[in-house]
């Protein structure tokens, strides 16, 4: 396994992109199944990947930011978490970011992390996926604007690939609609990359996201964690 330093941002970048992680889009729908039946139609993937963009994708990638940044300063990473949870009304939404958590601290266990990386997100109880992203990034050397877009890249893939698995259609099609949004991603990856504090946070809420999250949590038929 090469050294952590010898990598460049690109490449830790594709990595976290992979669909083949523990945490990959093979594992969930980004909310995707519960939006789909509850009436959402197969042409509206599109606008849900904008919404998730603009509201909880935007929180949690500001979150990977700024746990970056506080990682980086072997600052306080439970700060961190109490003012995303504070910012993911959903309960649903806050126990499948922590077991999505969950996975990558295993795949950086094994990878990355060591030492004092480990015992900072060691210390809280269920760190969520943004706060092992950040301290991933920290160890890493990846930058906050490549690690913003990681998180927006892979929530739109994510959405797209279990729209195929749920409604399905032309894969074409559907790798057009990710190319859609990659303007997007940039501008919300520049938009957040200069948080620094947990107060830089934004609290963006999603509603209708959030209520169809719930009802997902207790349905016994499904295709997918969340």
């Amino acid at each position: 396994m090469p050294p952590v330093q010898s990598l460049s941002s690109s490449a830790v970048s594709l990595l976290l992109s992979d669909a083949r992680l523990p945490v990959g889009g093979h594992t969930q729908s980004g909310g995707l199944e519960p939006a789909l039946l509850a009436g959402l139609s197969p042409e509206g993937i599109v606008g849900y990947c904008r919404t998730r963009l603009a509201t909880v994708v935007r929180t949690e990638a500001a979150t990977a930011v700024v746990a970056r940044n506080v990682a980086l300063e072997h600052g306080d990473l439970g700060l961190v978490h109490a003012h995303w949870a504070a910012r993911t009304p959903s309960a649903a939404q806050r126990e499948t970011s922590a077991e999505l958590g969950r996975g990558l601290l295993r795949l950086a266990r094994r990878l990355w992390l060591t030492g004092a990386d480990l015992a900072a997100l060691a210390a809280l109880p269920s760190p969520a996926r943004p706060l092992v992203l950040g301290a991933v990034a920290a160890r890493t050397g990846l930058d906050a604007h490549h690690l913003a877009q990681v998180v927006a890249y892979d929530d739109v893939q994510t959405v797209v690939a279990a729209g195929l698995k749920l409604a399905p259609g032309d894969p074409v099609v559907a790798t057009g609609w990710v190319w859609e949004q990659l303007g997007e991603i940039d501008r919300l990856a520049t938009e957040v990359a200069g948080a620094r504090t947990p107060g830089d946070i934004p609290s963006l809420a999603a509603p209708q996201i959030e209520e169809w999250a719930q009802a997902h949590a207790h349905t016994t038929r499904r295709l997918f964690r969340a």
